[in-house]
């Protein structure tokens, strides 16, 4: 048994850690975003759903995609640098920025109809606080988002084999 859960983390080391720094900066931005639509609803009034709605997912963004650039970076900076020469590969590096971007670009596009609709729809109804229907909204629209990204990260072949090293790698 342990054996195989070994094997499960080394396979997937990768999308694992990924995903970490995905649920991470989620995480910070769900706590960040739950305080503002708690705080908006509760000085704007429950007549102004849709503007919080949309206020809210702006505030999520600004603290998400920073939060994850900076820990995508950490965990594969390494990655970029070729060991020989010590120089950067930009190639790689562009590569997997192209690859990210099209999984980012369809995923965030699905999150934000997804969270946006629900958020809207759940304090439209008023039966949950704010606070209540940002979370609902979070959940449903964070699980569709992890579906879509590992998908189209797996179509994109952002995962490969390297010889050197157990990161990110392209597969040629």
């Amino acid at each position: 048994m342990e054996k195989g859960v070994r094997e499960f983390l080394q396979k997937y080391r990768d999308t694992l850690l990924l995903n970490r720094s995905i649920a991470v900066s989620g995480l910070i931005s769900f706590a960040i975003g739950t305080c503002f639509t708690e705080l908006y609803a509760k000085y704007a009034g429950p007549e102004s759903s849709i503007e919080n709605s949309i206020y809210t997912l702006v505030i999520g963004y600004a603290s998400y995609l920073p939060i994850f650039a900076y820990l995508f970076y950490r965990e594969n900076k390494d990655r970029y640098i070729d060991p020989i020469s010590g120089s950067r590969n930009t190639r790689k590096l562009l590569l997997d920025t192209k690859k990210l971007f099209t999984a980012f670009s369809a995923s965030e596009c699905v999150f934000i109809v997804t969270k946006t609709y629900i958020h809207f729809y759940q304090l439209d109804l008023g039966y949950l606080d704010a606070y209540q229907a940002y979370f609902v909204a979070e959940l449903v629209a964070w699980s569709v988002y992890f579906v879509s990204m590992n998908t189209i990260l797996k179509a994109v072949k952002m995962y490969g084999i390297c010889e050197d090293s157990r990161k990110l790698c392209h597969s040629n």
